[in-house]
């Protein structure tokens, strides 16, 4: 019965647009506490708060629901259809991360996981929960502990069958399945994630100091960033996929079964100054529906300021000029910054 589920449930997933469906049990990822304390001991979570708060839970997932007796880990393709470094290139327009230049994510996801979570209660009965990473679930432990993939030096799960452009999903149930293998590292003697970073964001391979790292600083961090630190966001305006987009195994990738992943066009290379004034409602019109939404538009005019400051284009001096008297003084800050740097030598 156990096997004959399992097979049956790999297919279903699979029909859901899922590139991969492992198992592993909750209790299967004992190394996470230890490694979660670490990271916090050292302060590389920045103003991430919520992450100690609910450490307990992140650290060992058996915790989360003590009556789950098998997790169900499960990703989904986003592969991107072009290079997305290539816009790094063209400095008076902004890079936003391949995940969010269209629908969330979370939605989606989070949608399918349901659909599958029903299907299974119908199938076999028993409890089930459904996580997508909202949750204080330790996704990439328990994906690598599946045999889904593992996780690599830039900290994200990648796969020789699918590359890491992927999301990550959980079905935690009472059912016991047959659980997957372990997927081993796979990564060799490759630093290409780690070279390229643009900000040094990690210390050591498999360490990731995210007070460094650009989709924090875009997406999470509160208020000014760092000088030292602006120069090197380049255009990066949302989110960094510089350490995914080098990894030699996206030569695997899986297009992307959903649709509403594709770039929105005006969201593949949208120019700055355009983006830069923006107010708030013109901000969510633009981003309803995406991840972007969430930070709203003072975070985000923030992010585009820096890209402003660093293009070297001395015609958007004037647009960052107008913005040297926002109300936030997070914008106010980046705008004269801005301006500084595209002050004539």
């Amino acid at each position: 019965m156990g096997a004959a589920l399992k097979a049956r449930l790999v297919e279903q997933a699979l029909a859901e647009g899922f590139v991969s469906c492992r198992i592993c049990r909750p209790w299967d990822v004992p190394q996470v506490a230890a490694r979660l304390q670490a990271f916090l001991a050292a302060g590389f979570h920045g103003q991430m708060g919520w992450l100690a708060e609910r450490s307990h839970w992140r650290g060992d997932p058996a915790q989360l629901w003590p009556e789950a007796r098998s997790v169900i880990m499960l990703a989904e393709s986003y592969a991107p259809e072009r290079d997305p470094l290539e816009v790094l290139d063209q400095r008076d327009r902004g890079a936003i991360s391949v995940y969010a230049q269209n629908r969330d994510y979370h939605d989606l996801v989070k949608k399918r996981l349901k659909r599958l979570a029903r299907w299974l209660i119908a199938e076999a009965g028993g409890e089930v929960k459904v996580f997508v990473d909202t949750a204080p679930v330790p996704e990439k432990a328990l994906g690598q502990a599946a045999g889904l993939g593992w996780q690599g030096k830039h900290t994200n799960l990648l796969s020789r069958d699918w590359g890491n452009w992927a999301f990550l999903g959980s079905v935690f149930t009472t059912l016991d399945l047959p659980a997957d293998m372990a997927e081993q590292d796979h990564c060799g003697s490759c630093r290409a994630c780690l070279d390229i970073c643009p900000t040094d964001a990690f210390p050591a391979p498999y360490r990731l100091d995210a007070r460094r790292c650009i989709s924090y600083l875009t997406i999470e961090h509160k208020g000014p960033v760092e000088e030292a630190l602006r120069a090197r966001m380049g255009n990066r305006i949302y989110g960094c996929d510089d350490c995914l987009a080098v990894c030699p195994w996206n030569k695997f990738a899986v297009a992307a079964s959903d649709l509403r992943y594709a770039a929105r066009p005006e969201l593949q290379a949208p120019e700055l100054a355009e983006l830069a004034r923006l107010d708030d409602a013109g901000f969510r019109a633009l981003f309803s529906g995406t991840p972007i939404k969430r930070i709203g538009r003072d975070r985000f005019v923030r992010n585009v300021l820096y890209a402003i400051g660093n293009s070297g284009d001395a015609t958007l001096r004037g647009v960052a000029q107008g913005l040297c008297d926002d109300p936030d003084p997070a914008v106010a800050d980046a705008a004269r910054w801005a301006v500084a740097r595209l002050a004539p030598a």
